[in-house]
Formats: structure tokens, sequence, C-alpha cells
């Protein structure tokens, strides 16, 4: 991997800021719009991966699954993403699960990780982050994230 210029962003929060109510299970729960751009040369797909390391499990919770997309695309509209494949949050499920941190746990991180990869891989619906990431591993040629915050009183 080298340093790049790939980047991503959202228009609903900066980078290290806090992710509107309307995109957590405190409210519509919809996906946040995000887009990114500096793909590097040589990419054929990207995979983009929601963690939250700060859950109180070992492993953190992961909240969004999401490759298959094609090299061309720059964005995800608000409550996007069905066009391409899931994989499947922690609870299993595919799609988008909104921040739902435990009351007085703290601010939580959000990190949007996204990934160009060197290949199109053709990858199955339904793998878990763990499973992506193993799956990926060789093809990542550049990395970009943004990271949002939110928490409950």
């Amino acid at each position: 991997m080298h340093l790049g210029t790939l980047s991503i962003r959202s228009s609903a929060f900066t980078h290290g800021g806090r992710i509107p109510v309307r995109h957590t299970a405190d409210g519509e729960g919809v996906s946040p719009p995000l887009v990114w751009s500096g793909a590097p040369q040589g990419t054929r797909e990207l995979a983009l991966i929601c963690h939250d390391p700060d859950a109180p499990m070992t492993h953190g919770f992961t909240h969004w699954v999401l490759y298959g997309i094609p090299s061309g695309t720059t964005e995800l509209a608000e409550a996007g993403g069905q066009a391409f494949t899931d994989g499947v949050n922690e609870t299993g499920s595919p799609g988008w699960m909104p921040p739902s941190p435990p009351p007085g746990h703290g601010d939580h991180f959000y990190y949007f990780h996204l990934f160009a990869l060197d290949a199109r891989l053709g990858l199955d619906a339904g793998m878990s982050r763990s499973m992506l990431l193993d799956q990926i591993d060789d093809h990542v040629i550049e990395q970009a994230r943004v990271v949002g915050l939110y928490s409950r009183a």
C-alpha cells in the first residue's frame, strides 16, 4: 500500500464531528451520504466498512459491510448502497445498522473505511467484516477513512 490521493467524506458530518441524530437509531436510522475521490490508477473495485471499535465488545461493532462497488462510483447517497453487494453487520443482517451506543458510555467513534482494490473479486453476499478483510487483504492498493462520533446521555 502507498500513501495516495484517495479520500472520503460525508456532507452530514465533518471528520471527527458528530453524526447527526437522523443517521442513528435515535432518529430515522438512514446511512449518511458519503463521497470519495482520488481512487488510484488500477482500482477495479471498492469496498466500504463502518466499524465502531468503542463498542463494549472485544472486537467492537461492525455497522456496515458493502463491497462490489464499481471503480467509477464516487458516492453513496443517503440511505444508499442497495445497488452493491451487502455483507452483514454485527447482528448478522445485511445493510446499514445505525449507531446505538449504550447510554452513558461516552463518545463512540464510527470509522467509515473505503478500500480501493486492484481486482474485481465477485464476492458472494453475506460476508462479515473479518471475512471481507481476509478476502481483500492482498488486493488493497489504497484506503481512506472518515470518522464520525456519536454518544447518548
